[in-house]
């Protein structure tokens, strides 16, 4: 689904239908377009589907919770998320942040602070959209999925590129297949770890045109790690 023009392309998942509509108008009369699901299930699929620039999340939904549904998006995305509920204690304040969020707001709230912290995450998407990782002769953009070796760009499937950017994270650290299977494939993965050393080796074979220059790493007994 292309993304709608305007300031940005927002979801909002509120179960309170008259509230969801009220802010739906004044996010669109400020410029953004916004979606609406009013419960968890819904808002988890209209997440993981559409490309969109912010969420704004409740954390008292039905059918799946706000912060259950913010853990769930996290596996795969990093969207900014903002949560909007009637709780202000510390405790959920924190158990908001833990779960995924970047922001949280409590009820009631003026219209024009919602706007403000919206375009501070924006802001800071658009920042972190331009800045690129280098590692030796690999130019990686983690917004834009894109991964250069030189100026030729090598074109990954999405689990390489995870993989990738899992080992990037962890420069010049040992990490073990059962951590990449973790971080790479999820927590509900069954699978056998082999399918860890097979991506490997998809991997290789990409980045790793140069015989004599070797970035990915086989740590015995461990895993791998990735250096310079």
């Amino acid at each position: 689904m292309p993304t709608p023009d305007g300031k940005g392309y927002l979801l909002l998942v509120e179960d309170e239908h008259n509230l969801a509509r009220y802010l739906q108008l004044e996010l669109e009369n400020e410029g953004f377009s916004a979606d609406i699901e009013y419960d968890g299930l819904s808002g988890l699929e209209k997440a993981l589907t559409i490309e969109y620039d912010l969420i704004l999340l409740d954390v008292m939904l039905p059918e799946l919770s706000g912060i259950e549904l913010c853990r769930r998006i996290r596996e795969t995305k990093d969207v900014p998320i903002i949560m909007i509920t009637a709780r202000g204690e510390v405790p959920d304040i924190v158990t908001g942040l833990d779960s995924g969020a970047n922001d949280y707001l409590a009820k009631p709230f003026a219209i024009e602070e919602l706007f403000a912290r919206i375009r501070a995450l924006l802001r800071q998407r658009e920042t972190k959209a331009t800045q690129e990782i280098v590692v030796g002769r690999l130019r990686i953009q983690p917004n834009a999925r894109r991964v250069f070796l030189d100026e030729e760009e090598i074109m990954l499937t999405p689990r390489e590129f995870d993989l990738l950017y899992y080992l990037v994270q962890n420069k010049e650290q040992a990490v073990s297949r059962e951590q990449i299977l973790t971080a790479v494939w999820g927590f509900d993965f069954m699978g056998n770890t082999n399918i860890v050393d097979v991506y490997i080796r998809y991997l290789r074979n990409k980045i790793e045109t140069d015989p004599s220059v070797k970035l990915i790493h086989t740590v015995r007994g461990i895993g791998y790690t990735l250096r310079d």
